[in-house]
Formats: structure tokens, sequence, C-alpha cells
């Protein structure tokens, strides 16, 4: 049976199993185009279309799924690079099989939050701001840093502690800085940074839940302080 010579790169843009995968999702492709768009590194490459093809009349998905890289060198075209590569990929198949999410971390205090965040940050020569991104069950979803430097206004924009929190379709939103200083008590500006992004949170309806300051085995929180409301 002869394999086809069509070459990704003759293919119309919007026929490339690439393009065709993030148009209309994985499922839209077949097997061999799946693989083609693991494999595939470069248009110098041998025409990967023939090369899936090929494999695919030598191994059914699960022979495949089995096959070591030496028998998958056996091949026509599959070098020690692509074998491995095929074996990478259903290996993480089969971990997905038996993968346990960890228990997400749930924040019930500013206590938790300190406890949480100062392993990380004690050591820092820098204020670091960043985000606790909260689901329903104020369980952390996502832990990200918006900004290192001097915390002012222009540097933590609403729209970064935000996009986040709109991704991950967070319910709440706890922000934590350091001050290398040591001293927890909170500046003008991360009083005036705290009541800008509370305002922007309102906007979105996300809430705000605090700003935590951490020190030297200290922290302060802006909502017991009063400013978060």
């Amino acid at each position: 049976m002869e394999v086809s010579k069509i070459r990704i790169h003759d293919l119309p843009e919007e026929e490339r199993p690439r393009e065709r995968l993030i148009k209309n999702g994985p499922e839209s492709l077949s097997n061999a185009e799946l693989l083609g768009i693991i494999l595939r590194t470069g248009s110098k490459e041998e025409n990967v279309i023939s090369l899936c093809s090929r494999i695919f009349m030598e191994y059914n998905i699960k022979q495949l799924s089995l096959a070591n890289v030496s028998r998958l060198m056996q091949v026509h075209g599959v070098g020690k690079a692509k074998a491995a590569q095929i074996a990478a990929v259903f290996e993480l198949a089969r971990r997905l099989e038996t993968f346990v999410d960890e228990p997400k971390r749930k924040i019930c205090s500013p206590k938790d939050v300190y406890s949480l965040m100062y392993p990380k940050m004690r050591e820092q020569k820098k204020e670091k701001f960043v985000t606790l991104y909260l689901d329903t069950k104020n369980q952390v979803l996502k832990e990200e840093t918006v900004s290192i430097g001097s915390l002012n206004a222009s540097i933590v924009h609403p729209r970064e502690v935000f996009k986040s929190a709109l991704m991950e379709s967070s319910a709440s939103v706890i922000m934590v800085h350091n001050h290398p200083s040591g001293d927890p008590s909170p500046s003008r500006e991360d009083i005036m940074v705290t009541e800008k992004l509370v305002e922007g949170g309102k906007l979105l309806g996300i809430d705000i839940l605090d700003h935590i300051i951490i020190g030297d085995g200290r922290y302060v929180s802006l909502k017991d302080e009063g400013f978060v409301k």
C-alpha cells in the first residue's frame, strides 16, 4: 500500500493538522495526524504524514503504546529521537490514568496566608507582590508573582492581577507582598494600591479578601486594618 507523499507544508494552512487541532479540537484529527504534530520538528524532516501513516501500518495504537524505543526504531524513518518522543507521550498517558490531584490549600485566616507565604518570602531582598487565586471554598487555585520591586500603582496594575483571576474562574483573590526591611507596617503606597485593586475587583465581580504584608516573623492584614472592605 503506497503512503501519501503530500508534505504538511504543501497543504493550505487551514488544512494542516496543527491548525485544525487549534480550530476544531484534537478529536477532529486521525491517529497519524496527532502523532505527526508530536513528531514534527521542521520542514527539512522527512514527510511527517507519510512517516506516521507508516508507523500505524506497523502498529495499532495499543501496540504502539507498549513498544519500547528499540522496537520503534525498527520502523523505517524512526530514529532514536522520534522513538523517544513516542515512548514519552504514551508514558505520560499512562501516568494520567493513575494521577490523583493533591488537595488544595485552604485559606481560612490571615495566619494561613502567612504560614503559606512566609517561608517563600523571608529571604527576599526585594519586594515581591504575589496573588493567590481562590475558588468558592477558599482553596488556592493558583499562586502567581505579579511584580518584583518597589510596590506602586503603576507596577501592580489591576490588569495583571485580574487576568489570571478571570482565566482561572477565581471567586476571590488575596494579595501578598513582603517588606524586606522586616517591618510589615503598611506604607501610603501599599494602601493606595490596595484600594485601587479592591475597586477593580468590584467592577469585575471578584472579591479581594485581603492584602497581607509580611515582615520579619510578623504580618499585617490590611483587611483587619480596615483598608479592605
